[in-house]
């Protein structure tokens, strides 16, 4: 039973989600932050959390479960050489959403999810 397990689905089956995420992920990582509907940014802001918390411990353990789950190398290493360096001293809220106007032709509700420095 998934009890007190609740997740955003995304209105999509799990591997297609998993996948979504996983390239929002890497985007989000190559540029410091994204534009995407709110639904999306909000499941995506759980991830990148997550992650950032991952390359904090840095050992090789952590390192090889943020490759699992991004697509590219480079942007693991960027990952735990560059962005985690800000975040030490922090112990969570590494990310913040800014709510935007509706997108033009669906009216769907947009964010940008940024890194705070």
């Amino acid at each position: 039973m998934r009890h007190l397990k609740k997740k955003n689905k995304l209105s999509l089956p799990a591997d297609q989600r998993k996948a979504v995420l996983r390239t929002l992920a890497n985007s989000f990582f190559k540029s410091g932050e994204i534009k995407t509907t709110l639904g999306r940014a909000k499941a995506l802001q759980r991830e990148v959390e997550y992650l950032i918390t991952l390359a904090k411990r840095g050992d090789i353990h952590a390192r090889r479960q943020a490759a699992a789950f991004l697509y590219e190398k480079e942007v693991v290493k960027k990952l735990f050489n560059e962005t985690v360096g800000n975040f030490k001293a922090k112990k969570g809220g590494y990310t913040r959403l800014i709510k935007t106007f509706p997108r033009r032709g669906d009216a769907a509700p947009t964010a940008i999810l940024q890194l705070v420095n």
